[in-house]
């Protein structure tokens, strides 16, 4: 099988990692700052190992966190708080 890439490239970036508590969960994160995600940043939920490159547009869309990380309301709302910190 011959591979087609679409890219292959290797880039400096941030990481950061986080840990921290809110009234109903324990969060940790690792945020990824790069130049590939034009201006907005790849948030891991390292506990439940999901994914997604944020930007504050998508922390204000109904039910989008709640669906990316599998969490509960009062959950995504408690990460919706940093995340809207982090990004603004």
């Amino acid at each position: 099988m011959e591979r087609f890439f679409l890219y292959d490239d290797v880039e400096d970036t941030k990481t950061r990692f986080v840990g921290f508590t809110g009234d109903s969960q324990r969060y940790d994160l690792a945020i990824v700052q790069s130049s590939r995600f034009f201006g907005k940043v790849l948030v891991m939920d390292i506990q439940y190992g999901r994914a997604a490159i944020l930007g504050p547009d998508d922390l204000e869309e109904p039910g989008y966190l709640e669906h990316i990380y599998n969490r509960t309301e009062v959950e995504a709302e408690e990460l919706r708080d940093y995340l809207r910190e982090l990004l603004n």
